[in-house]
């Protein structure tokens, strides 16, 4: 079974109203959200263009949470220590743009955050078998990036029963992060596949009420945890 403390909500602004960001972050934090999620795009590597190492450290000064970063662009390297450097509690890469994966999540390390890996949905999990030891976080992307509001892709359930497993080979403690598409009719069933970080925005921010949506997803994750894994 697994834990219900385990159990974390990650909001992301993406979705989120930036004329009034400091106002649905304190919204989602009354919800009971355990992180805030930071979509970072380069305009190459995903086909938008988003947010930098400015915007984290205005939410770093917004919040006490921790921040989870996707840095969602071609070269990760570059910007590892200027992410850091304003406030990011997790960095998150891509397999898909980093011939020397090992090396970057070394680096991430030494920075004093966390080390994430995330696959897009078309990524098989052999792009990180050989740095599983090295992951504290293991995403999987239930749309293709780069885009917010975009329709959960239902073959991403299975994908994270494989994380799931893989890692319980490894003997691995990582959380699986979980990110595109997820609402109240889903969330429960990722949780059951074996997630254990939520990300959520649409349903989130795009509702009248933030504070609600986050509680309501927190409590339904939080239920199907109790229930365990399928």
């Amino acid at each position: 079974m697994i834990e219900t403390a385990a159990i974390s909500i990650a909001p992301s602004i993406l979705s989120a109203d930036f004329a009034a960001l400091g106002r649905d972050i304190a919204a989602v934090e009354r919800g009971g959200a355990d992180l805030i999620h930071i979509d970072v795009m380069d305009g190459h590597f995903v086909p938008n263009l988003t947010m930098g190492p400015a915007v984290v450290t205005a939410v770093r000064r917004a919040t006490h949470l921790p921040l989870d970063v996707h840095l969602m662009v071609s070269d990760p390297d570059r910007f590892l220590e200027a992410f850091a450097e304003a406030g990011a509690s997790i960095l998150t890469v891509h397999a898909e743009v980093l011939p020397h994966l090992n090396r970057t999540l070394q680096a991430i390390k030494r920075l004093g955050c966390l080390a994430g890996v995330a696959l897009n949905p078309s990524t098989p999990l052999t792009a990180i078998e050989e740095v599983i030891g090295e992951v504290d976080v293991v995403l999987v992307m239930s749309v293709n990036p780069g885009f917010g509001g975009q329709a959960f892709l239902p073959a991403s359930e299975s994908k994270i029963a494989r994380v799931w497993q893989l890692l319980l080979e490894a003997g691995r403690d990582a959380d699986i992060e979980v990110d595109g598409g997820i609402d109240q009719g889903n969330i429960g069933r990722v949780v059951a596949a074996g997630a254990t970080m939520i990300v959520a925005g649409a349903s989130i921010f795009g509702t009248k009420d933030p504070e609600s949506a986050a509680r309501t997803l927190k409590n339904l994750a939080v239920a199907a945890a109790a229930t365990g894994r399928q």
